[in-house]
C-alpha cells in the first residue's frame, strides 16, 4: 500500500511539472503590456521627481513586476514611512504613502535636518518648522524612545523649545518658558509627570530650573 502511494506521489509530481514547463513556455509568446501609469496617493512632498525616479526603473509589465526595484526606491526615500503597492491590470501601479512625521530638528556638519518619526534625517531645504531642537550627538533610537515617554506622560510634547543630549544618554528637556529640566536616565515618566506637577503649581511659579538626576530629590532654583 505504501508503495502505491509513493508512486502516486511521483506520477503527480511528474505531471506538475511538465504541465507547469508547458503552461510557462505558452506564457512566454504572450506580448503583456508595459506599465503605462503610476499613481502615488499620499506623498506630498517632491512628488513629481520621485514619480521620474519610478518611471525610469524600466519596471517592464505588470506581471513580471521588478518588485525589488521599488522596495529599493520607496526604502531609500526618507520623507516616506509607509507605503503599499497595488497592481491594478492590466498596466497600472498604484501607491499608497504614509509621510513621516517631522519631529524635531538637529545640525549635522552645519547642515539642519529633520528628525523623522521613521528614524531618518531630511535634510531641510524649506522654511523651518516649529519644531524642539536637538543639541548634542544626536542617537534617533534614543530620542524616538525619549519622544514616545514624554507622550506617555502629562508633558505636552508641543511646550519643548530644545532638548539636550549627553554622551551619557541623559536628556534635559527646555520648555517654551524657558524653565530646564534636567532628567536621570532612569524613571522618566515619573519624573517627567513631577515636573509637570511644579510647574503648575503656585509654589513654583517663578522656577527656572528642575533638576531630577539625583535620587530621592529635586533641586530648583528661580
Amino acid at each position: 500500500m505504501p508503495q502505491q502511494i509513493n508512486k502516486k506521489i511521483l506520477l503527480y509530481l511528474f505531471l506538475f511539472i511538465i504541465l507547469g514547463t508547458f503552461n510557462n513556455k505558452k506564457i512566454n509568446k504572450f506580448d503583456f503590456p508595459e506599465i503605462d501609469s503610476i499613481q502615488i496617493d499620499g506623498l506630498e512632498t517632491d512628488n513629481g521627481n520621485f514619480l521620474k525616479k519610478i518611471e525610469s526603473l524600466n519596471l517592464g509589465n505588470i506581471f513580471f513586476l521588478k518588485n525589488i526595484l521599488l522596495t529599493e526606491l520607496f526604502d531609500s526615500n526618507n520623507i516616506i514611512e509607509e507605503y503599499k503597492i497595488f497592481k491594478k491590470y492590466p498596466s497600472s501601479l498604484e501607491v499608497k504613502v504614509i509621510e513621516t512625521k517631522f519631529l524635531a530638528l538637529t545640525k549635522i556638519n552645519q547642515k539642519t535636518f529633520f528628525v523623522g518619526s521613521n528614524g531618518k534625517l531630511i535634510e531641510v531645504k524649506e522654511n523651518l518648522k516649529n519644531l524642539p531642537f536637538i543639541f548634542g550627538e544626536l542617537d534617533i533610537n534614543k530620542f524616538l524612545s525619549l519622544k514616545k515617554i514624554i507622550d506617555e506622560s502629562n508633558l505636552d510634547f508641543q511646550e519643548i523649545k530644545n532638548l539636550y543630549f549627553f554622551p551619557s544618554g541623559r536628556w534635559d528637556i527646555e520648555t517654551l518658558s524657558e524653565i530646564l529640566i534636567r532628567l536621570p536616565n532612569t524613571n522618566l515618566k515619573d519624573k517627567l509627570d513631577l515636573s509637570l506637577e511644579l510647574l503648575e503649581s503656585e509654589k513654583f511659579r517663578n522656577i527656572k530650573l528642575i533638576d531630577l538626576r539625583q535620587k530621592n530629590q529635586v533641586i530648583t532654583n528661580e
